[in-house]
């Protein structure tokens, strides 16, 4: 059997994602679907609206063969990182194709990746503006292309792992449909996630544009998770931990834990928080994930800890999916499990289990501990 790769949120599982499957079968000739998702906190270090388990459902009634959760140390990064982390994952897999939507799928991305090489890194140290302005402007002056586009820059991502680590996979990127990635408004069937998750939080009708399973999901979400509800968990932490104690935060620097301690003495809601404490050095991403980081006391040693140990749990899978880990399952160098013990509670997975727990103010469901994965198996 012979595998295609994505690497996914699907937050929500839309009409989108489901396109995209059809499409990536089609191109690529591929017996089965393996998708890494994200768990329950997003690349930008934000809630999901409905937990990984909901979700790892919606994608196998939907087309995924089998579903493995990228860990939320690969997660919750810049484009970059979380590239990493996923194509890992699925090389280890023995996944030869991996499939994506792009804004701009005819651009060579090959070229913009060597372009990099002859960068200037001392512009880098200009602190009146983010990495990704600066980045772009070189690769402008290099190349005359800008990557603005989600999908834009994580396909220069893979592009650039699979280079890096001469990965045997070939990447199939495919035109990305419908509405922005930030689109608010719902246009049609083929409406953004970012779109839908408006729509839920603000009572309005999804049309057309998700799975129905997926619609009977959503329009039972009273409140959509936010970090409006996690505030106060954060803001008491900024309040009571040391500077000493902040400062070890994973990606804290440049006294940003100064900032964020002051800021949450002197806010009251999250909105307020996160406006005050953003600077042109900042993005809004990274001020989120940092949020995240904060929360889970995740510190520089820990992250390199668990990155340098990672492993591939299974979330979900149907017949074939079943068996194409049959297929695999020898060849596969990282530690692979269905369940999550007592031991792998307190040790490998403990990071994970932790932001589980975190989810767990959105949801009675226990996310991890002796979870079983979602198994639709057909006679």
């Amino acid at each position: 059997m012979q595998a295609v790769g994505m690497v996914v949120e699907y937050n929500p599982f839309h009409n989108g994602h489901r396109y995209l499957l059809h499409q990536a079968c089609q191109k690529t000739g591929a017996d089965v679907t393996v998708a890494v998702m994200s768990g329950n906190f997003t690349q930008r270090g934000e809630p999901t609206i409905v937990d990984k388990w909901t979700r790892t459902h919606a994608a196998l009634e939907n087309g995924v063969d089998l579903v493995v959760e990228l860990p939320i140390f690969s997660a919750v990064q810049p484009a970059h990182r979380f590239a990493a982390g996923a194509l890992a994952i699925l090389n280890a897999l023995q996944v030869r194709q991996v499939a994506f939507g792009a804004e701009h799928p005819d651009w060579d991305f090959t070229k913009l990746v060597t372009a990099e090489r002859h960068f200037d890194q001392a512009e880098f140290n200009q602190y009146n503006a983010t990495y990704a302005t600066q980045f772009n402007a070189q690769l402008k002056a290099q190349t005359g292309v800008t990557l603005r586009e989600p999908n834009d820059i994580l396909a220069f991502s893979y592009t650039k792992e699979v280079l890096q680590h001469h990965y045997p996979i070939q990447l199939v990127p495919i035109q990305r449909r419908g509405s922005e990635y930030h689109d608010q408004q719902i246009h049609g069937r083929l409406a953004s996630a970012s779109a839908i998750r408006h729509a839920v939080a603000n009572g309005k009708n999804l049309g057309k544009t998700v799975p129905w399973a997926m619609a009977i999901v959503l329009n039972q979400v009273k409140v959509v998770p936010s970090w409006d509800q996690l505030f106060p968990l954060l803001r008491n932490q900024l309040i009571q931990a040391s500077t000493t104690r902040l400062a070890r935060t994973y990606q804290m620097a440049e006294g940003l834990e100064n900032r964020m301690k002051e800021v949450a003495q002197q806010t009251l809601t999250f909105d307020d928080f996160i406006h005050c404490l953003k600077t042109k050095r900042y993005t809004y991403a990274h001020l989120l994930r940092m949020c995240l980081y904060v929360v889970l006391q995740i510190s520089e040693e820990e992250m390199a800890i668990r990155i340098r140990h990672p492993y591939i749990h299974i979330l979900g899978f149907n017949n074939r999916g079943r068996a194409y880990l049959h297929q695999v399952k020898k060849q596969v160098s990282m530690p692979i499990f269905t369940k999550v013990s007592q031991q792998m509670r307190d040790h490998l997975y403990n990071l994970d289990y932790r932001a589980g727990k975190l989810y767990q103010n959105f949801t009675t469901v226990e996310q991890d501990l002796s979870h079983p994965p979602v198994m639709i198996l057909k006679p």
